[in-house]
């Protein structure tokens, strides 16, 4: 009798994914672990934000994810593995337990993997700012967040332990499933062709839908089935691993070789050097090979040591935007926001507001390709104007919105449906550390 192939599949690919299909994976996947990760250096440094005012630092999905998706796969043995602790794993930890204890799903093992912030410890590590080589103490008072790209070993450290789930912070994408299939395999740390494998099958699967047909659709040349009930992947990984990525049966979407080549290169600048925590992945040779209905093997990735450094994403505060929109129809709709806008422009420079940036866009005509848009274009029927201006205080930010909103009154004719924001600006730099500056622990819970 041949043994079952391992199975790993995704719950989730960022913070706000959908839910079905991660209900779908856990109760039909007949999976051996479900990977959720939920973390972009934007989202982190706003759940950091998020904690300082007092609030969850962990992924504001958790708790639904707890009820819906988790007791539905650890019914059926399947281990969880995910960042959504964010800037807080410990309180992640806690919260799943309590969430699991409330649906009566009792005596499960869960770790809180931390030691990924570096807040507190910023002045004694004394980081540079890659992108300008300024160093992060020429920002006094504007850090938010710093937290270490951090890879698998911590994990495995957890999963050797007994852990039936697993939430850490700022834990590298594809570290997430390298580090199932690293306790599941019995892989080395420094074994090479199979981290490289590893490496290569979550950087596929935490894509998501990515590798089912989403954003791959270009009709009428790429076409794909029942894109609204697209499922998530998963991989059947062997030893060697060599993987077959693939989807459940009854979703829609579907799974390609032409669509698992655009997500390997997907968000990477060099294919023989993807440098990751855990080793530098070379996708140079990988072999992309159809093996049957939606199932397409991946093999051929190999890896070099881990880098020295691990990278460290700074959240810093950088003032306000303040934005402001109205729409215009009809003839003349271009001629009539062109005016509007430049009516904003004249009442913000009158009013002497402090601003470090102002675009105006016309929306449907010249908003994605600014002053790249042909002189040929045809004139829109209707377009909406918007104005956003960046500013270092909130007060200055709300003029921009706050003039929008008075075109009903003194801007051309025509002009409805006004909207305005004013939101804090948290940007993202990056640095790098001396990986053994970052030391990762674990603390337990139980349900």
């Amino acid at each position: 009798m041949t043994a079952r192939p391992f199975r790993i599949g995704t719950g989730a690919a960022y913070s706000e994914d959908r839910i079905d299909p991660g209900v779908d994976m856990a109760a039909r996947g007949d999976l051996d672990y479900l990977v959720f990760e939920c973390l972009a250096e934007r989202t982190l440094a706003l759940a950091q934000v998020r904690r300082l005012r007092q609030g969850p630092g962990f992924d504001p999905w958790l708790e639904e994810r707890f009820r819906q998706i988790v007791p539905v796969a650890l019914a059926r043995g399947t281990r969880i593995v995910s960042n959504m602790g964010a800037a807080d794993p410990a309180g992640a930890a806690d919260r799943a337990a309590a969430v699991l204890r409330e649906q009566g799903v009792r005596g499960v093992r869960i770790a809180a993997l931390e030691g990924d912030d570096l807040l507190p410890r910023l002045d004694a590590l004394d980081l540079v700012v890659t992108e300008t080589g300024l160093p992060l103490r020429a920002l006094p008072g504007r850090i938010v967040s710093a937290n270490a790209h951090i890879g698998a070993q911590g994990l495995v450290q957890a999963l050797g332990l007994g852990a039936q789930v697993v939430l850490g912070g700022r834990v590298s994408d594809p570290a997430l499933y390298l580090a199932c299939l690293r306790h599941a395999h019995g892989w080395a740390a420094d074994d090479w062709p199979r981290i490289g494998a590893g490496i290569a099958v979550g950087h596929l699967l935490e894509c998501g839908a990515l590798v089912t047909g989403g954003f791959y659709a270009d009709p009428p040349y790429k076409v794909v089935p029942d894109l609204a009930a697209a499922g998530f992947p998963l991989a059947e990984v062997a030893p060697d691993g060599t993987a077959v990525i693939t989807k459940l049966e009854g979703t829609g979407g579907l799974v390609t070789p032409d669509i698992v080549l655009e997500q390997i290169l997907h968000e990477v600048h060099d294919p023989a050097a993807y440098i990751t925590p855990d080793a530098v992945a070379d996708f140079s040779a990988a072999r992309v090979d159809a093996a049957g209905r939606d199932r397409v093997r991946v093999s051929g990735v190999t890896a070099r040591p881990w880098p020295r450094q691990l990278k460290v994403s700074v959240g810093v505060h950088e003032g306000f935007i303040g934005e402001g929109e109205i729409s215009y129809a009809g003839s003349g709709a271009v001629d009539r926001a062109r005016l509007a806008g430049e009516v904003v422009r004249q009442r913000l420079e009158m009013r002497k507001a402090d601003l470090d940036e102002l675009q105006v866009d016309l929306i449907g005509l010249d908003a994605v390709h600014g002053p790249a848009t042909p002189a040929w274009a045809p004139a829109p029927y209707e377009l909406r104007l918007r104005v956003a201006g960046r500013a270092r205080t909130e007060t200055a930010a709300t003029m921009v919105g706050d003039e929008v909103e008075s075109l009903y009154v003194w801007g051309p004719v025509g002009g409805g449906g006004a909207r305005k924001t004013v939101r804090p600006i948290v940007a993202v730099y990056s640095s790098l550390v001396p990986r053994e500056r970052v030391e990762t622990r674990l603390t337990w819970r139980e349900s």
